[in-house]
């Protein structure tokens, strides 16, 4: 069990960790991908800061969760662990995305574009993602599902 300061420097490393990775992709992706100008994604990131706050730790304790069941139910090989912080990303990140454009007024079609977009490139995200977060983590001296599973052995 977790003590409060523990879930606090959680929370704050899983909040740092979305909010950095985020700002820098999302505009990476805006600018390189989509042809944003650079203040077009500044804008859209700089919206996105309250969004990636309010889902970061969620987000961490789903990803923990998903990781620890792939690690129960099966061997501990890094491309498991690769695979479920994949389908951790998508299957958490889209409903959220789904929100967001369809809060903004983005129609049916739009959104479903949009969101098969999004999953296809949050298959590379989501991996590179699960690996920044730990290493986020651990500069916070807290641990994730990897920790926490192999002390439990």
């Amino acid at each position: 069990m977790l003590s409060p300061t523990s879930r606090w420097r959680n929370a704050l490393a899983d909040t740092f960790a979305m909010v950095v990775y985020c700002f820098i992709t999302g505009m990476a992706i805006e600018i390189l991908l989509s042809g944003m100008t650079f203040q077009q994604s500044l804008s859209s990131r700089l919206l996105s800061i309250p969004v990636n706050i309010f889902v970061a730790w969620p987000y961490g304790i789903y990803r923990d969760r998903i990781l620890l069941l792939v690690m129960k139910f099966g061997p501990h090989h890094r491309w498991m662990q690769n695979l479920a912080d994949l389908f951790a990303y998508v299957s958490f990140q889209s409903p959220v995305y789904i929100a967001v454009l369809w809060s903004i007024g983005a129609d049916p079609a739009q959104i479903m574009t949009a969101v098969a977009s999004n999953a296809l490139i949050s298959m590379v995200m989501g991996v590179a993602y699960g690996y920044f977060l730990e290493y986020c983590r651990h500069l916070f001296r807290v641990k994730g599902a990897n920790q926490r599973q192999i002390v439990s052995h």
